[in-house]
């Protein structure tokens, strides 16, 4: 089988995209009508958002990051003139990264209707200079960064959607590519089996330490990642669920701990600590919908997510490609406008593991050439950016408290 080729957008840092993207991102809740107005009805304009009045680091780390995703070829930044969080700021810094960008407080251009009309020329005018400028290039296999996201699990998640993701994320890191997935805890009860995975000794120093913290998180919040849909579609306990969520990491060896906004320094598979710091558990949840973690795997630079759901789902994400990929058969004839793989086929005995893996690798490329998922051509864009606090630092390694 002949390694897939395709064309990727070359941006000034290197990397790769596999969309050329405008982004209008807002700074504040006030903002987000104009946003989204602005967007509306123009192609490849996607919107993203804070509502937040007041400072948050956390927030504005993602949003950089978002704003210089390689899938984003220039930004638009709204802000009403009140909030923190200064769009002028966050443009100089899409800037910096050779991107183009703009901006504009909605109290300076006169309210309403007129920032929607500045927005959609300044968009127009944006999008038209990304066609002309931006350069393409060879993308290959190993050039992608590819998010793994469950959920609705069910019992087939466990059984034939995550380990068909995790084999073709094998695959991907054996060819030189870059694989994250997320979700501590919803790996609860696998610590030993987490850190026999590690690639180092530091890396086993950073699982433990993000498990760890993932359970104290759940002990405090007095919350497990388990829910009624989940009991629904056959599942009994978060440990059960957690050996099914964990299958979609593959086989090979993790080589350590990012958080939200890091980039993965190298290729490889990594796994991303999403859980708010010790010292602000009480303030922010841990991945609160589905559409939070798929924005924290782009905010590492993901060209494409993987979403496996054995219940079903109809959300996307801005920015990325979203394929949706169920093990539950029924659950993909039923919603088969939404989802692009039926995984369940392995259960079926039509095809196994590696022929599952390798039709699904033939689907990644595809997208990542141009092809919409169903995601995309529905219209999916949901995002959800939520106050969290996480420190900068990368985890403090040490025992186990």
């Amino acid at each position: 089988m002949s390694e897939p080729v395709w064309e990727g957008y070359l941006r000034a840092d290197g990397r790769l995209g596999v969309r050329n993207v405008v982004l209008v991102l807002y700074t504040v809740e006030c903002a987000s009508h104009v946003a989204l107005e602005i967007a509306r009805g123009e192609p490849d304009a996607h919107v993203i958002g804070f509502p937040g009045c007041y400072d948050n680091a956390y927030a504005i780390r993602l949003m950089l990051a978002l704003a210089r995703h390689p899938n984003v070829g220039a930004v638009l930044a709204v802000g009403l003139g009140c909030e923190y969080t200064q769009p002028a700021r966050i443009a100089e810094r899409v800037r910096e990264s050779g991107r183009p960008a703009e901006w504009f407080y909605i109290q300076e251009q006169g309210g309403t209707a007129p920032s929607i009309e500045a927005g959609k020329r300044i968009v127009r005018q944006l999008r038209e200079r990304i066609r002309v400028e931006t350069p393409r290039a060879p993308m290959r296999l190993k050039d992608l960064v590819v998010g793994a996201e469950c959920g609705g699990s069910d019992g087939t998640s466990g059984l034939a959607g995550n380990p068909v993701v995790g084999r073709f994320i094998d695959r991907l890191v054996d060819v030189g590519g870059t694989a994250v997935f997320e979700e501590t805890v919803e790996m609860i009860g696998l610590r030993d089996i987490m850190i026999a995975r590690a690639a180092t000794p530091e890396a086993a120093l950073q699982i433990g330490a993000a498990y760890d913290k993932a359970e104290r998180y759940c002990r405090a919040v007095r919350q497990y990642s388990i829910a009624p849909g989940n009991f629904a579609g056959g599942l009994t306990t978060i440990e059960e669920k957690s050996m099914g969520a964990f299958a979609k990491g593959g086989s090979r060896p993790i080589q350590g701990v990012i958080r939200v906004a890091q980039r993965p320094p190298r290729p490889g598979l990594w796994l991303m600590d999403t859980v708010p710091d010790e010292h602000f558990m009480g303030f922010g949840y841990t991945n609160p919908n589905d559409t939070e973690g798929l924005m924290d795997l782009i905010s590492a630079g993901a060209q494409i997510l993987l979403f496996i759901t054995g219940r079903g789902s109809v959300t996307g994400a801005p920015l990325a490609p979203v394929i949706k990929i169920t093990g539950n058969t029924q659950t993909y004839e039923r919603m088969k406008d939404d989802m692009d793989f039926n995984a369940g086929r392995v259960l079926s005995g039509e095809l196994t593991l590696d022929e599952a893996a390798r039709e699904l690798e033939s689907l990644v490329a595809r997208v990542a050439s141009g092809e919409p998922s169903r995601p995309e051509a529905l219209g999916h864009r949901e995002y959800f950016i939520m106050y969290k606090h996480q420190d900068t630092p990368p985890l403090q390694v040490g025992c186990r408290a």
